[in-house]
């Protein structure tokens, strides 16, 4: 099986959306976007300078057909993308939750990741996961964080299996968090 990974497009929109959907959880994103979710989704993937813009995410493909996406960030852009996500999200839902900081400078985030249900298992994850650590250390990003649902093990076994490891928690949307984190420079 081959996995492709690209630079996202705006036409990327539908997979990024689905990914950030599935990152967050179907009942989370309802509750922040709104009953029509993955369209608010789309239209926030399709922006330029937003948290789950196609300009900060990358798409896999398996046999040339979409597998899932990955969105990554310099945390110090945080409020920035939020705002412009915010705008946009607000016109669909006015009582858009407070969302706490999920990152902040001197990490480059890995915000959502998302993987098609019949592509899972596949190396599909690992690949976005190596391939958006690649575009950090490019842009002289030295950490990589992520926040992980700690009732989710097994998703923080796969990141724990690349390297990444425990240095806190959060809470996000009413859920305990694992953030965990990578030095790029020790690898």
């Amino acid at each position: 099986m081959e996995i492709a990974i690209k630079k996202a497009s705006r036409e990327d929109a539908p997979i990024i959306a689905r990914a950030v959907a599935m990152a967050i959880g179907e009942e989370s994103v309802a509750e922040y976007c709104g009953e029509n979710y993955l369209a608010v989704l789309e239209e926030v993937a399709s922006t330029e300078g937003t948290q789950y813009s196609y300009a900060n995410s990358l798409v896999a493909f398996v046999e040339g057909e979409p597998a899932g996406a990955i969105v990554g960030y310099d945390g110090a852009l945080l409020y920035p993308l939020r705002e412009n996500t915010l705008s946009i999200v607000g016109k669909y839902n006015p009582a858009v939750p407070h969302l706490p900081d999920e990152t902040s400078q001197g990490e480059f985030y890995l915000d959502s990741l998302g993987v098609l249900p019949q592509f899972r298992g596949c190396g599909v994850a690992s690949a976005l996961i190596r391939a958006i650590c690649s575009v950090a250390s490019d842009a002289d990003c030295s950490r990589v964080g992520l926040i992980v649902e700690v009732e989710r093990p097994h998703v923080e076994k796969l990141y724990a299996s690349l390297g990444f490891r425990r240095v806190g928690t959060k809470e996000f949307l009413g859920h305990p968090m694992w953030h965990m984190q990578m030095e790029l420079t020790a690898q």
